[in-house]
C-alpha cells in the first residue's frame, strides 16, 4: 500500500522554496513537468523524484544506491543520534506502531555509546 510520506517543512526550508516561487513564478504547481504534454503544466512523476535523488548522489560523489527513502531513514537517524526520543520520531515520521520506528535504534551508534552504564553510577566503596 503505497502512502504519502510527509516531514516538517523547517523554516529554513520555507524560507528556499518561497525564494524559489518568487523567482520561478509558478502558475499551477510548484514543481512541475511538461514531459509529453507540451505547453500544458503537470505534476512530476514519481520516478522523477528517484532521478532527482540519484543525480543529486552522483553530485555529491555518494556510490551507493539512493532514493527518496534513504532521505526518510537519513532524516530518522539523524534526530535519533542527536537525542530525539524515539516516541517523537515515531510521529514525525508518521508511524502508527512504534515497532516500525524501532529500526532507527540499530541505526543509531553514537546514541548507543553516550548510554550511560548504571553500573557506573554506583558509588564506589573504599576497601577497609
Amino acid at each position: 500500500m503505497a502512502r504519502d510520506r510527509d516531514v516538517p517543512l523547517s523554516p529554513k526550508l520555507l524560507e528556499a522554496l518561497r525564494t524559489y516561487w518568487r523567482w520561478k513564478k509558478p502558475k499551477g504547481f510548484l514543481f512541475s513537468s511538461t514531459f509529453g504534454h507540451r505547453g500544458q503544466e503537470q505534476p512530476f512523476c514519481g520516478k522523477t523524484v528517484w532521478n532527482i535523488c540519484k543525480e543529486a548522489a552522483v553530485r555529491a560523489g555518494i556510490q551507493k544506491k539512493i532514493g527518496p527513502h534513504t532521505l526518510r531513514h537519513s532524516f530518522a537517524t539523524h534526530h535519533m543520534e542527536s537525542g530525539t526520543d524515539l516516541r517523537t520520531i515515531q510521529l514525525l515520521l508518521g508511524h502508527a506502531d512504534l515497532e516500525h520506528t524501532t529500526v532507527y535504534l540499530h541505526l543509531s551508534h553514537r546514541h548507543l555509546q553516550a548510554a550511560t552504564n548504571p553500573l557506573d553510577q554506583l558509588p564506589e566503596e573504599q576497601p577497609s
